[in-house]
């Protein structure tokens, strides 16, 4: 019989744990994160109804030209599109600057929306690192939680 656990499999029994006591309702919705080891995902979700009502990642498109310290995409010519680009691994911003960034993100259009106070699911991750920085940066763009 196999015994060990894995890392992950650990995460999903905390989130399991920390699932059973925050619920997302429609006055108060659940702000879930989910972290890989290169992106981090936020959305804002009404359990009740089990929607999505607010979504943000590092993957997109404005988030990831501020990340690079880039000017936001236009549309390039034919000559421009087929040359590949070279930027160097180190020019990007940390991790950790990243996930402030969709924090404030998150917290932007959650506020456009009318949503401005939330329950804080950490996911089963440890509240430190990007996790913290994403929680922090939503709180300091207007959210409650």
């Amino acid at each position: 019989m196999k015994t060990k656990r894995t890392v992950r499999a650990a995460r999903l029994r905390r989130h399991q744990r920390v699932r059973e006591r925050v619920v997302g309702t429609p006055q108060r919705p659940r702000l879930c994160v989910f972290r890989s080891l290169k992106h981090i995902y936020a959305q804002i979700i009404d359990d009740q109804l089990g929607h999505t009502l607010v979504a943000a990642s590092d993957m997109e498109a404005d988030l990831r030209s501020r990340a690079n310290g880039e000017k936001p995409a236009r549309s390039k010519s034919k000559k421009a599109a087929s040359e590949p680009e070279a930027a160097p691994a180190d020019q990007g911003k940390a991790k950790k600057d990243v996930a402030g960034l969709v924090g404030g993100l998150l917290a932007q259009r959650a506020l456009e929306k009318g949503i401005k106070m939330v329950v804080f699911d950490r996911g089963g991750y440890r509240f430190h690192g990007r996790v913290k920085a994403l929680a922090e940066a939503a709180r300091k763009a207007g959210l409650q939680f």
